[in-house]
């Protein structure tokens, strides 16, 4: 069985394609590594010279570390892998700094990185609103890490899968029963019988109404085993595709780790 891939949409902050030719685990292994296993920066501590914003401090430190950061894996390591031991190094984080003063609304635009390969992945997220005479200043550090220990270094969002659909239709008689139960609005009257065309059975979700409504049991719904529809979104961390195969290389990576294990026995 050999694997395969085929992309139906792809920009830069989303992804959908098909994957055939793999196990269930192996597809969930990919699920889950966009979502946990990829690392990413994220601010994890705030230095605070002036906060008389109407936020206390831990609730703009909470602000701060959701919003996602572009990543650059080939200068920073997570921190837990860090030759610096955690302490803290130019390999591992990255400060940004932030002074403003009120009357206005202060963005993640705002922040001023030490690295400028480094920066907010999306300018324009509201940090808080100052009021005439209101300041915050601040350096905010960020670290790299896993999503699997915090949602602030989740670089993968709205990542899932679903089986391939199999749609089978035979002796149909016409009814259009089918067709008005349908919620994806796929089924269609051709030739005398009910249809779906190539490009929408992968709409299908799977909830199998059509076939419970069809009175001459006509229509079967099933789903191919090794074949899934994926569909992922970034947080702007990485870029959609980047974020696919930096999953697929944490796989890869576990899976030559469990190999070298078990060639010591």
């Amino acid at each position: 069985m050999t694997m395969e891939v085929d992309i139906l949409e792809l920009s830069d902050r989303s992804a959908k394609f098909v994957l055939s030719g793999v196990s269930t685990s192996f597809a969930n292994g990919i699920r889950r590594a966009m979502i946990a296993d990829v690392p990413t920066l994220a601010i994890e501590y705030l230095n605070l010279y002036e906060n008389t914003s109407v936020l206390y401090d831990e609730q703009l430190a909470l602000r701060l570390s959701l919003i996602p950061l572009v990543t650059d894996l080939e200068t920073y390591v997570p921190q837990a892998e860090c030759d610096c031991g955690g302490e803290g190094c130019p390999a591992c984080e990255v400060s940004l700094t932030l002074s403003a003063e009120g009357p206005g609304t202060v963005y993640s635009r705002d922040l001023i990185s030490a690295d400028p390969k480094i920066q907010p992945a999306d300018l324009n997220i509201p940090i808080v609103e100052l009021k005439k005479g209101q300041k915050l200043v601040l350096e905010a550090i960020a670290h790299m890490g896993y999503g699997r220990d915090s949602v602030k270094w989740q670089a993968g969002i709205a990542c899932g899968y679903k089986n391939v659909p199999i749609i089978e239709i035979e002796n149909c008689d016409a009814c259009g029963h089918c067709i008005t139960e349908c919620p994806k609005s796929i089924m269609r009257i051709e030739d005398s019988k009910a249809k779906v065309s190539e490009d929408d059975i992968l709409k299908c979700s799977l909830c199998k109404l059509c076939e419970q409504v069809c009175d001459i049991h006509a229509i079967k719904i099933g789903f191919d085993e090794n074949a899934f529809v994926f569909t992922m979104e970034s947080d702007g961390s990485y870029t959609a595709r980047d974020l696919a195969l930096n999953a697929a290389g944490v796989v890869k990576g576990k899976a030559e780790e469990l190999l070298g294990i078990l060639d010591q026995f």
